[in-house]
């Protein structure tokens, strides 16, 4: 027992160490990515390992040659040790930093449903509020004069075409996040498609005073299902409208390159602060902060902050991609899609 409590001493003492110097090694490398980390780790262990027999058997009073073959067997065994250690590490490492992503994506997720809740509870409460005044005030008549009765027809059937709008966008953006989108793709001119969303925004542009401008030739044609890119150009030509002042411009335009077409809608919203451009296709980030929003009227009135997320689930579903980025004067959002002969 006490040759045996004489060899473990041996054997503990360049151990300690070794384990001493890499404990101080991993304090320093506390900011370092999980991989190193791991290495860390494992050459310590195996060089605590290594050291320790070198120690004992040098100790033993080994022939030269019985010492030379236990380090060349511990240098063997080290060396695999490293190389394993080292390969399946930095697959562990790539586990943990998605794991922790993946939980990073689901605080956010849960994070905006619970802003989604939120938006859309008030923008519900506020014209039911609405509708249940001017109700009540025509079923008692409160007002009986023809002029006021007529205005409050007006603006029930503005406020109902406005909780239509809200809860269509959040059909559409259900069927986008749980894959029910289907589409069906054709070639579509994408002139006939802005000439009439043009057509439909131009009655909002004028009482805001906006001009809206789109040429009326070189339109591409895309590979999109019509209805579905409809409404992309839609709510991107009523985002330009609402957060463009008055006597401001939107501008659309259009062009090709070898695969893929573009659609750009343009306006002079002033711009939109660099922290919030990657945040402007999130579900119910309105952007109050990045500019400032046209007064809701009962037709410009926001969806929940929808119009731009359900845009981007739209375009990635045709297997494009949409972006934004300031100008001189304003913003410049761009869509991408591919042509038919890219099919």
């Amino acid at each position: 027992m006490g040759e045996l409590a004489l060899i473990f001493a041996f054997a503990l003492g360049p151990a300690l160490c070794v384990g001493a110097a890499g404990a101080l090694a991993l304090r320093l490398l506390r900011g370092r990515s999980v991989t190193v980390h791991i290495v860390t780790l494992l050459v310590v262990a195996v060089t605590a390992m290594v050291a320790a027999v070198s120690m004992v058997a040098n100790e033993m009073f080994l022939s030269a040659h019985d010492r030379n073959v236990v380090l060349i067997t511990v240098a063997a065994a080290a060396l695999v040790s490293l190389t394993v250690g080292w390969l399946f590490g930095r697959r562990l490492a790539a586990a943990a930093v998605w794991a922790d992503q993946a939980r990073q994506r689901e605080r956010q997720i849960e994070q905006g449903r619970r802003d989604l809740v939120a938006w859309v509870s008030h923008d519900l409460r506020t014209p039911l509020a609405g509708l249940r005044a001017m109700a009540e005030a025509l079923e008692d008549r409160v007002v009986d004069d023809p002029a006021t009765v007529s205005e409050y027809h007006r603006r029930i059937r503005v406020e109902t075409d406005r909780m239509t709008r809200l809860v269509d966008d959040l059909f559409e953006l259900s069927r986008i996040n749980a894959g029910a989108l289907r589409l069906t793709l054709s070639a579509v001119p994408l002139g006939d498609v802005v000439s009439d969303a043009v057509a439909s925004t131009a009655p909002l542009a004028a009482a805001c005073r906006v001009r809206l401008l789109a040429p009326d030739s070189d339109w591409p044609t895309v590979l999109a299902s019509e209805p579905e890119l409809a409404r992309v150009v839609g709510n991107l030509l009523l985002n330009a409208v609402r957060y463009t002042p008055s006597e401001g411009t939107v501008r659309v335009e259009a062009g090709a390159d070898t695969d893929w077409a573009w659609l750009a809608v343009a306006d002079t919203c002033g711009g939109i602060p660099e922290g919030d451009l990657p945040r402007v296709f999130e579900v119910a980030f309105r952007g109050e902060r990045a500019r400032t929003p046209r007064p809701s009227t009962g037709e410009l009135a926001s969806s929940g902050g929808l119009g731009l997320a359900i845009v981007r689930g739209l375009v990635e579903a045709h297997g494009g991609r949409v972006q934004v980025r300031n100008t001189t004067s304003g913003c410049r959002f761009e869509v991408r899609l591919p042509l038919p002969r890219a099919a």
